[in-house]
Parts: structure tokens; C-alpha cells; sequence
């Protein structure tokens, strides 16, 4: 694969790069079509940090954008893309587990290195 693919592959996953726009992908995927206003409405982030956030993920063409009178509206243009993000929830959960037993074996190593020192 040439140089220009792995770019566009990359800017492609940049949109996995951000706590917002994850929780935007989510977002449209539950709701389905919203306009800015019901998201900022939804994160409690403010509209015109939405906006450049949603011009990133439609620069990707992650999302697809409407106008209607002055409201526009985002809708995911490939729901695909939620297969992925499934993916790296998937994995992101079994680390999880995987951090708190080794968290819990920890707590005890500790616990039993405690009690042989007293």
C-alpha cells in the first residue's frame, strides 16, 4: 500500500483520538440524526466547539451534515464505523479487567506482605 493510504488511514482514526468525538459517534448511532443543538444539548459542550469537533469527523466524511433553514443536522454516513468503535470498546474493556486483577492481586501481595512484617 503506498504512503497516501496509510494518511488517509490515519486521519480516518484520528477521529478515535478524541473523548468528544467518541462520545458524538455514540451519540448518532443511539439517536440517529441530530442537530448541533441537541448534542451540545446532550455533552454540555458548547456549540462552537461542537461545530469544529463535527467538521473533523465530516472532513472524514464520517458524518454527513443537512441544512434545514438555519439548524443543520449529523447523521453517521456509514454505520460501519460503529463496528469499530465496538471493537475498541471491546478490547478497551478486557484491559480493563485485565488492570483491576492485577490491581487485585496487588492489594493482596501488599496485604500479605503487610501481615508478615508485623
Amino acid at each position: 500500500m503506498d504512503k497516501e493510504f496509510y494518511r488517509r488511514h490515519a486521519e480516518l482514526c484520528s477521529v478515535f483520538a478524541n473523548p468528544l468525538r467518541l462520545e458524538l459517534l455514540q451519540l448518532l448511532d443511539e439517536r440517529g440524526e441530530c442537530s448541533v443543538g441537541d448534542l451540545a444539548e446532550a455533552t454540555g459542550v458548547r456549540m462552537a466547539n461542537l461545530s469544529q469537533h463535527l467538521a473533523v469527523m465530516r472532513s472524514t466524511n464520517i458524518v454527513n451534515s443537512r441544512r434545514e433553514g438555519v439548524t443543520i443536522y449529523y447523521s453517521l454516513s456509514d454505520k460501519r464505523i460503529m463496528q469499530a468503535f465496538n471493537i475498541i470498546t471491546e478490547i478497551l474493556m478486557n484491559q480493563l479487567d485485565r488492570d483491576e486483577k492485577l490491581r487485585q492481586e496487588l492489594v493482596l501481595h501488599l496485604q500479605d506482605t503487610n501481615a508478615e512484617t508485623e
